[in-house]
């Protein structure tokens, strides 16, 4: 058997060599995703009805597919929780918008609202459960639990949810003061308003993911033992990527809720967070934009696949899950990766 040694200097430049590739990937990814929002923001020009409604909701899924990345694809804990999270957002605006007058914009307020709720429940939840040492299935398991929960929490307090029912939330406005107001019934005007939250929102978590934080969550998710032993604390990081995710999961939800004018208690339950996991696998877990387009591409297959086949859609739709995740490492955005990668360092 032959041994081989690799000295400082050919270690250090497979390090440089792997920074730079990340850093080339990372550099085409922030090119894609401004290209896919510029086309995105252009639709509304040339195209008008359905699409025009129903995109800024897959967007918003795109969104919410995000906030999973952070804590799944970064630091490695996968949570089915992120359906109950967006539900809460929803019906955070909606109670916040019934019970507040029109002194203060309840629309402003219920967003606030979404992402503090949002922020310190998951911050708190992830505390105390990082904090015992779960970890891996058990995690999983809890966050069901959660998912859960929320249903049946939304189904028994019929009288402020509405129950199976589901509650109908006001479109909102934009106002300031009583010296400017805006209503956002149309189509298009909201379109504006969900596509910057959006991309303000990729462009952040990619900020986020970028620095000290995200390299510490790349860390733990690889070998959480190594980067306790360098002194780092690991359910700090976790509680802290674990808090932005369900302030942009609540805040996601939030929008939803106005725009669709509707939740139900569904959106809370397992299948909904299912959902949100196969559109990130798909997608790929590790890249934002591979999630973002995820929830948006995913969704807008499903409704197609569901209107040529009410029946066996949802069997079809688990069919190229199960593709992706057999023949796509990574899923999608993963395969482009690997494929440029090799393409660049060819040329």
């Amino acid at each position: 058997m032959e041994y081989y040694t690799l000295d400082q200097g050919t270690c250090v430049k497979q390090i440089e060599s792997r920074s730079a590739s990340r850093s080339w990937m990372l550099r085409g990814e922030t090119l894609a995703a401004i290209i896919i929002f510029a086309l995105i923001a252009a639709l509304p020009v040339f195209i008008s009805g359905y699409p025009i409604y129903i995109l800024p909701q897959y967007m918003l899924f795109g969104m919410l597919a995000m906030s999973l990345s952070l804590v799944w694809g970064f630091a490695g804990a996968l949570s089915f929780g992120q359906g109950a999270l967006f539900a809460i957002g929803a019906y955070t605006m909606g109670l916040t918008m019934k019970a507040i007058g029109w002194v203060v914009n309840p629309a402003y307020v219920g967003l606030v609202m979404s992402v503090v709720i949002g922020g310190l429940l998951s911050a708190i939840v992830s505390y105390f459960l990082f904090s015992a040492g779960v970890r891996g299935s058990y995690f999983v398991l809890i966050t069901l639990a959660l998912s859960i929960i929320t249903e049946q929490v939304a189904v028994s307090q019929s009288q402020i949810t509405g129950g199976w029912n589901g509650m109908f939330i006001d479109r909102m406005s934009l106002t300031l003061g009583d010296l400017w107001q805006v209503s956002l019934t149309g189509d298009v005007g909201i379109y504006y308003i969900i596509l910057p939250i959006v991309a303000a929102s990729y462009f952040l978590l990619r900020l986020l993911t970028g620095s000290k934080l995200g390299k510490v969550l790349l860390g733990i998710r690889e070998n959480e033992e190594r980067i306790i032993s360098l002194g780092f604390n690991s359910t700090l990081y976790k509680t802290i990527a674990f808090a932005i995710s369900g302030a942009i999961a609540c805040l996601a939800g939030a929008f939803y809720g106005t725009h669709a004018e509707f939740i139900a208690p569904s959106s809370g339950g397992v299948l909904f967070s299912t959902e949100v996991v196969v559109w990130v696998a798909i997608g790929g877990r590790a890249s934002l934009l591979g999630a973002l387009l995820g929830g948006i591409v995913v969704s807008l297959f499903a409704n197609y696949l569901s209107a040529i086949s009410p029946r066996y859609w949802q069997l079809i739709l688990g069919l190229v899950f199960l593709v992706v995740i057999v023949y796509f490492k990574g899923g999608v955005a993963g395969a482009f990766y690997r494929f440029f990668d090799q393409q660049r360092k060819r040329g």
